[in-house]
């Protein structure tokens, strides 16, 4: 049997639904236990409206990658520009194709083109209770730089350390 073919590349407009309809899967499978379905649901819909997604790929300061097998979307990365840090703002690898490197090589695209952008260190947010991306994080070298609370809107707020890389 033939092993699945795998392809890192970055994202173009034509994939905003594949990302959207993938980012659903994830959140469905993650977030529950964590956040109320509500603020899943807006989270969703404010973040990974296809326009939205679309606007960021016209950006130079944003960056997607995504990874496919046999053609499929089965992670997606996003990160920008914010003064001299890189904020990697979404990294997310559908439940069945996590531990099999799709995150660390998406990672690994986002940590090269900060470097290349000159940016001082990568940035990210994760939800105090996600241990499984906490660990899997502090694998990669990030530390835990800072905890709070960030009002959201709409009456939701992410309860998150701040994580950071150096570059």
């Amino acid at each position: 049997m033939n092993e699945p073919r795998t392809d890192l590349s970055r994202l173009a407009a034509a994939d905003a639904d594949a990302v959207g309809a993938l980012a659903r899967e994830v959140w469905q499978a993650t977030y529950p236990a964590l956040i109320p379905q509500a603020q899943i649901d807006a989270m969703l819909a404010d973040r990974y409206a296809p326009e939205r997604i679309r606007e960021q790929l016209d950006d130079p300061r944003h960056a997607w990658w995504g990874m496919r097998r046999d053609d499929a979307l089965v992670g997606f990365a996003h990160a920008v520009l914010e003064g001299a840090a890189c904020k990697l703002d979404k990294l997310y690898v559908h439940p069945d194709n996590q531990r099999q490197g799709i995150g660390a090589a998406l990672l690994h695209a986002a940590a090269s083109w900060a470097r290349q952008q000159r940016a001082r260190c990568l940035r990210l947010q994760v939800n105090r209770g996600n241990a499984q991306a906490i660990a899997a994080y502090r694998k990669y070298g990030f530390n835990i730089v800072e905890s709070r609370v960030f009002d959201i809107g709409g009456g939701f707020v992410m309860d998150d350390h701040v994580m950071e890389l150096t570059l």
